[in-house]
């Protein structure tokens, strides 16, 4: 094999290599192979072993021919790159530059991408927020309170409807006494205080008893889509049912439920804090993350590889796919256009060039007892833990997920020791992002 130097890149990651292989190595590796297959091929008239080697060069000599040129060509490809201590960037390309016939040697030249150099900008000076939110005992009352909702029946009542009800209704809606997509339903069923509906809908709702009906005009606000926003509607509806809620009582019985297996109430609400706890940590990690990530884009000025990008796009596509899928749409002759997703998929290219060099440089790798640690956390959450960190260990893929989180959060911790980090205290319905009524 013979390397020459390497071509004008048309861009600065992108190379060119020239290389040949000599024809007489690739037609003796052909040979070998093809009396390889001699030995087993079956043909019909033929024992086994003993089908002339002009027959299974005639039926095979083309495929095996591609297979040896297609070898030979990436191994002297690999060769030449270590050679040179070259990273690769996403898929070379490869063009021949003779048929490897004919000729002393099959030529042939390679354009690929290298990856960038990666100097991560200082973060000094920079300034992020943590959020401090401690789990309460009323936190806990709320929990209970939405799981109760959660398992609540309802049962038919005469009186004026209030929130909680369950209320079955049909409803008329026009602009201008047109109807518009959207207006109509018959038996559509909504409870009272859960915002499913405008507030306006909601409150006109509110005092009518089954069997009653109510025209009343509803304006829809400015953000509403399109052909309705700021606009003025009437809506004439009818209640068909109040259904009150019964909410289980907080006993063994609930305890159980949410399994506890001895029914203690005590124990129901200790652990329903554990869980809170759990989700709170997971949060502000997760807010402090994004602004480390955030401050790490900002700060470092990284040259994108084409390949990786194009790459990522097409994972991005499928993804997107997926999900579409997953709610019902069928995508089979579905293309989505890959600008759609250029954006993203830059930032997360750019972001794991980042995160690698930092890991490589502070040498950030998730330790084997930050990984246990992380598994048994993640196990804590189901009925039998032990069970599920022995399947978390017997899991390469998962495994290595883990590892990958556990060294994200290396370098978040990282970052932050070199920047200004603000406490901000709160409360957990805040941080969580919940409102209540």
């Amino acid at each position: 094999m013979q390397t020459a130097p390497a071509a004008p890149a048309a861009t600065s990651l992108e190379r060119n290599l020239n290389l040949s292989v000599p024809a007489v190595a690739i037609e003796s590796e052909i040979q070998a192979r093809l009396k390889r297959l001699a030995k087993t091929v079956k043909m019909q008239g033929f024992r086994p072993g003993k089908v002339p080697i002009s027959l299974v060069t005639k039926q095979y000599g083309f495929q095996v021919r591609q297979e040896v040129v297609t070898d030979s060509v990436n191994q002297s490809f690999s060769d030449a790159i270590r050679a040179q201590n070259v990273r690769v960037a996403g898929m070379p390309r490869f063009a021949p530059a003779n048929t490897g016939q004919n000729a002393d040697s099959f030529e042939f030249t390679v354009t690929f991408e290298v990856y960038p150099e990666v100097k991560v900008g200082s973060l000094a000076g920079r300034k992020i927020s943590k959020e401090v939110a401690e789990v309460a005992e009323g936190d806990v009352d709320n929990t209970l309170e939405t799981l109760r909702k959660q398992r609540a029946t309802f049962e038919k009542v005469e009186r004026e409807a209030r929130k909680g009800d369950f209320l079955v209704i049909d409803f008329d809606g026009t602009l201008n006494g047109v109807p518009f997509e959207g207006g109509k339903a018959e038996n559509f069923g909504v409870v009272l205080g859960e915002k499913r509906l405008l507030p306006d809908f909601e409150a006109a709702l509110e005092g009518l008893k089954s069997g009653e009906s109510k025209t009343f005009d509803l304006t829809f606000p400015a953000d509403y889509k399109e052909e309705l926003a700021g606009k003025t509607v009437q809506f004439a509806v009818t209640v068909k049912l109040v259904n009150e809620a019964k909410l289980p009582a907080i006993d063994a019985e609930f305890a159980k439920s949410l399994g506890v297996a001895d029914g203690n109430v005590e124990q129901m609400r200790k652990e329903i804090k554990q869980n809170l706890e759990r989700e709170c940590k997971k949060r502000v990690q997760a807010k402090l993350k994004e602004q480390v990530m955030n401050a790490l884009i900002e700060s470092t000025a990284v040259e994108l590889p084409r390949s990786l990008v194009g790459m990522e796009i097409a994972r991005l596509q499928e993804t997107a796919k997926s999900d579409l899928e997953s709610r019902g749409m069928t995508t089979k002759d579905m293309s989505l256009p890959a600008e759609l997703f250029v954006e993203r998929a830059e930032q997360r290219v750019r972001l794991g060039l980042i995160l690698s060099e930092l890991v490589r440089q502070q040498n950030l790798l998730a330790k084997p007892e930050q990984v246990r640690v992380m598994i048994e956390e993640l196990a804590d959450s189901y009925e039998e833990p032990a069970q599920m960190v022995k399947w978390y260990y017997t899991q390469p893929d998962r495994l290595a997920e883990v590892e990958a989180v556990v060294a994200e959060e290396n370098v978040v911790a990282w970052c932050a020791a070199q920047m200004e980090v603000a406490e901000q205290k709160t409360t957990f319905d805040a941080l969580m992002g919940i409102e209540r009524a």
